[in-house]
């Protein structure tokens, strides 16, 4: 595949690094000294194009590779707000979309276990279930997309929870999330379920960010040739 990088920093640099070993090439880098070429005729030199850039530029960027009929992989988070408007677009334009909070195999694999943990827990009002996460000071969004989409899978199995914060919980109904910012974590996410007896408790720890580009360039493999909306549970046959 010719790939366009949209977004050329850390993360950009990353899945450079692991398309090149993979045999793919780089037609594009997109950052905000080449903003000039980020044209739809030099989109369409290019086999797809994986965006990972800011909750601000996200959605924009997004729809710039859409309208040049150029099948996009984003993973820019703190965007989700427009995820309707992004959706009718890709579908109006036939075209090929694939978002994902987290492109990591590992975390993905997280999620499918906290999903069940969750619902292991449904109907166990004894645990009271609370969420941290830990990234690096750069990280512009809180709590981090990883984040959220883990405390939704929890509110959607949990009844007695209405809603996330990003605080300590005041109410029985809320769903804590501890955002921490440390230099030099690339990110840490845990799960606990807190009684008088015991905790249970599950985390996920990246190491570097080399298991983020790896699935990035896996998703762009696979949306080779499709049309739709896809995520990481189509990627990895969840």
């Amino acid at each position: 595949m010719n790939i366009a990088l949209i977004g050329y920093g850390k993360m950009g640099k990353a899945i450079e690094a692991v398309a090149l070993e993979r045999n793919h090439t780089i037609g594009l880098k997109i950052d905000i000294d080449t903003i000039n070429q980020f044209t739809g005729e030099n989109l369409n030199t290019c086999d797809v194009a994986i965006e990972f850039t800011s909750p601000h530029s996200a959605v924009e960027n997004i729809s710039r590779c859409l309208d040049a009929g150029i099948p996009v992989v984003s993973g820019s988070t703190g965007w989700l707000e427009d995820w309707p408007a992004v959706k009718r677009k890709c579908e109006a334009v036939n075209g090929s979309l694939l978002y994902a909070s987290n492109y990591s195999v590992g975390v993905n694999i997280f999620f499918e276990l906290n999903r069940k943990l969750a619902q292991l827990m449904k109907g166990h009002n004894d645990y009271v279930v609370t969420m941290e996460e830990i990234h690096h000071t750069q990280k512009k969004d809180a709590p981090s997309g990883t984040a959220i989409t883990l405390a939704e899978q929890i509110l959607d199995v949990l009844p007695q929870k209405r809603k996330w914060i990003n605080e300590p919980a005041q109410h029985p109904d809320e769903l804590p999330i501890i955002s921490k910012r440390i230099d030099p974590a690339p990110g840490t996410h845990s799960i606990r379920y807190s009684s008088a007896i015991d905790d249970i408790e599950i985390v996920h720890t990246a190491h570097n960010r080399t298991g983020f580009a790896t699935g990035a360039v896996l998703a762009a493999e696979f949306l080779q040739g499709k049309k739709g909306i896809y995520s990481m549970k189509d990627v990895l046959n969840f």
